[in-house]
Formats: C-alpha cells, structure tokens, sequence
C-alpha cells in the first residue's frame, strides 16, 4: 500500500474509526451516532480505493468527489460525539486532524485531476 499516500492514510483513518466505534458501543452504550460515523468514516477509504479501478477520468473525479464528502460527513458526527460528551477533547483533536488532511489530499487530487 506504499505507494499511494491517500490510500495508505485513508485506510489507517478507517481503522481509528473502526477502534472509535467498537469503543463507543463497548463503553458508552452509543449504537446510532456510533453507527453513523463508521459508515461516514470507511466509505472515505472505500471510494478513494474505488477511485483507483475507475474506468475515466470523470469517474475518478467523482469518487473523490464523494470520498470528500464523506469525510466532511465524518467531520459532523465527530462533532456531535465532542459535543455530545461521548469523546474528550484529545481523541476528538487527533482523529479531527487526521479528516482534516483527508480532505486536505482530497481537495488537491481533486482540483488536479479536474486541472488535467
């Protein structure tokens, strides 16, 4: 997976959210918000690696496009669990930053594939 930044960072994001999951159900009893932002936060990964099968251009473009916004999408619900009082402040931060630059590298892969 070396070689592709975007695959590589997207997928180790997905695993935080997986983690994040299993520890809102198992510890807080959390099972709708929770829910939300395991699909949100994967489906991030999972166009980016649809992306790399795409058979044009446009279809590539377009599942960034969606990867983008599901991971604003994730940006929401880790919001609400900040809020909501179900994550501190310190996990919230550091999984914050990493949706942060997805959406960075997401932005530019996009502005550059529409560029070319």
């Amino acid at each position: 997976m070396g070689e592709n930044i975007l695959l590589e960072k997207s997928y180790k994001f997905a695993l935080r959210i997986v983690r994040l999951y299993k520890y809102l159900c198992e510890e807080k009893q959390e099972y709708i918000l929770s829910k939300q932002i395991l699909i949100a936060g994967t489906y991030v990964g999972a166009h980016i690696k649809s992306a790399q099968e795409a058979e044009s251009k446009l279809t590539f473009t377009n599942e960034m496009a969606i990867a983008l916004r599901k991971a604003s999408e994730t940006e929401y619900w880790l919001q609400l669990l900040q809020d909501g009082e179900y994550i501190d402040g310190k996990a919230f931060n550091s999984i914050q930053d990493d949706c942060i630059e997805l959406k960075k590298l997401l932005t530019t892969v996009i502005k550059t594939s529409k560029r070319q």
